[in-house]
């Protein structure tokens, strides 16, 4: 709630033309914008509402979604008050005379907005009534699985399967991961990188296939799921990987099919006459007898609630992810929520994989760094950075452009070289080894900026001009679903010229990459640099961190510790110390309920 905006003169179309009273001096300190004024005065207008701080609850509730939180919480207020207060040329906190708690409070019992279930005022929060009833749905959902008791569990069965897929490759805490997942409906599987997610969500896979077939004489139909193309790809690909290390990859008895990989918008399944509303709901469910879900942190409140009601009450769901992750682009926080919520429940869905198995002890020190929530937090986060020696790299520099110009021209090149003489397959492995990861999509730290520094600089590599918007070797990003296409937001691919040396689009999506013309390509960006909410989902073998200023809105610990995680085997991370003391300082905090439904 502290992104405030400032008008840039009378017309800027965030300025709401016409309010009066709270609305219009909220509005005129940048705290709300028009959108939010014209929603509240609409809803009131609608509602018999001319209380103004009823108005200005909901024009602030509506501004609370925007910024991803699911309500108003009515008690952080007095912080934004404080960020109005010191922003330049704004109306004073006194000036913007915040009604009184207690008396707001009372207003809102006494609404009739509130009456009539247009506004909820409820576990301190203030909701529209779209995301309350979401959020009780969620609630409910989790709660009515849990209700139907444990599912059969044929233990003989189960003790020959832990003794299949365990080996040296699998720890006691992710065996009991494997048994848990077999006692329970719904499993949320938890845990940092490099504590073997993947590995346990194969076993997981593998051990509910075996109790499947013997109870139901068929083969287990199963999902795999995440909320980007990406993601979803790299999903199928780990556990196609893993099941077919175990020998259970196949056809026969004891073995299970590559399960099908998708984005949790195809599962669902598209809707052309409805963009909240999917195929598979409570009246549709979803065939499948298994379905999991990685990258959970990245699920909305919205996307969550139509995956609950599309899933059969006796079917199987795992959500997998990393709480500590950024949240959601849309209004929610559901995976930390569900991790907070069920904390101390005994019979709870969560279970934490802790014991982290990746080489690379240095990507490990600071990601743990990262999760120490002491007072003393950033110092260790600063020695984790200086400590390093070859995976962990830090450039304290006011200067980037200097400092990161030879690593992203020599990246650019080898993307291009494998593109024109290797192919899209090299080209695509060329990509996936170097990431540069901006908080900003504007700015001087933004990506716009720097994909122009890097085709400017391998413009001068090559010693021509780069021609086409379609040159070879450009790095592309897909923004949204085209479902025409089957090609979905977050999947990543190449420019590779065919043989008569037209341009040509190579896509990774789910499966083999696939060509496409430019001109089918709707909602494309280049990707010589990236945000880092667009990076959840994926990997790369050396990430560089690009930190904006320390006083930047987007630097939080949240994105200071996403962007480092995507990394494989390097990191870099580039930015001044105050930049990185003022990430790990700041959580971000969203508004929500859910955790408190839960427990």
């Amino acid at each position: 709630m502290t992104d405030l905006f400032e008008a840039t003169s009378p017309h800027d179309p965030r300025v709401a033309r016409g309010a009066d009273g709270l609305l219009a001096a909220f509005n005129a300190a940048g705290v709300v914008d028009a959108a939010d004024v014209r929603v509240a005065e609409r809803v009131a207008a609608l509602g018999g509402e001319d209380d103004d701080r009823v108005r200005l609850a909901v024009a602030l509730a509506v501004r609370s979604v925007r910024g991803g939180s699911v309500g108003l919480d009515l008690e952080a207020l007095p912080d934004l008050s404080q960020v109005v207060e010191e922003v330049g040329q704004r109306p004073s906190r006194d000036a913007l005379a915040w009604p009184d708690p207690a008396e707001w409070a009372a207003a809102l019992a006494a609404s009739p907005l509130v009456a009539a279930g247009v506004v909820h005022h409820e576990l301190g929060l203030v909701y529209l009534d779209r995301y309350h009833r979401l959020e009780r749905q969620v609630a409910d959902d989790l709660r009515a699985r849990t209700a139907l008791g444990p599912p059969q569990v044929d233990e003989a069965v189960l003790a020959a399967t832990l003794e299949r897929v365990s080996g040296e490759h699998l720890s006691a805490e992710q065996s009991a991961a494997v048994v848990h997942a077999a006692r329970h409906r719904t499993t949320v599987l938890t845990g940092g990188p490099g504590t073997g997610k993947t590995t346990t969500v194969a076993r997981v896979v593998l051990a509910l296939a075996d109790q499947f077939a013997p109870l139901h004489e068929r083969r287990m139909s199963i999902a795999l799921a995440a909320p980007t193309g990406k993601a979803a790809t790299r999903l199928q690909e780990a556990v196609a990987e893993e099941l077919a290390a175990l020998g259970a990859l196949g056809d026969g008895p004891g073995q299970v099919a590559t399960p099908d990989s998708m984005t949790l918008h195809r599962l669902l399944g598209w809707r052309p006459d409805n963009t909240t509303r999917f195929a598979h709901d409570r009246s549709n469910r979803l065939k499948h007898d298994l379905i999991v879900v990685d990258e959970a942190s990245m699920v909305d409140l919205t996307m969550m609630a139509r995956l609950l009601e599309a899933v059969r009450p006796e079917s199987r769901l795992v959500l997998v992810g990393d709480p500590r992750q950024l949240t959601s682009v849309g209004a929610g926080a559901v995976l930390s929520d569900l991790v907070a919520g069920f904390a101390g429940h005994p019979d709870s869905p969560v279970v934490a994989l802790t014991e982290n198995h990746r080489s690379t002890e240095q990507i490990k020190a600071l990601a743990l760094a990262l999760r120490d929530d002491g007072p003393d937090a950033a110092d260790g986060v600063l020695a984790a950075l200086r400590g390093g020696t070859g995976e962990v790299e830090y450039v304290e520099t006011d200067d980037p452009v200097t400092a990161l110009r030879a690593r992203i021209t020599t990246a650019a090149l080898e993307v291009r070289t494998a593109a024109v003489d290797a192919g899209p397959a090299a080209a695509i492995a060329a990509l996936e080894r170097f990431r540069l990861l901006c908080a900003h999509r504007e700015g001087p730290y933004g990506v716009q900026v720097w994909n122009r520094h890097a085709e400017q600089w391998l413009a001068a590599e090559l010693g021509a001009p780069l021609g086409s918007a379609w040159y070879p070797g450009r790095p592309l990003l897909v923004t949204s679903n085209d479902y025409a296409l089957d090609v979905y937001n977050g999947e990543t691919g190449v420019v590779v010229p065919d043989a008569s040396g037209r341009p040509r689009a190579w896509i990774a999506g789910a499966g083999a990459p696939r060509p496409f013309a430019p001109a089918r390509l709707g909602a494309i960006e280049t990707m010589h640099a990236m945000t880092i909410h667009k990076s959840q989902g994926s990997q790369a073998d050396e990430v560089v961190v690009l930190l904006p200023d320390a006083d930047s809105r987007l630097l939080t610990r949240e994105l200071f510790y996403t962007a480092v995680t995507r990394a494989k085997e390097r990191v870099v991370v580039v930015g001044s110390e105050a930049a990185v003391r003022a990430a790990v300082d700041t959580t971000a905090q969203r508004a929500t309920g859910l955790r408190q439904r839960l427990s």
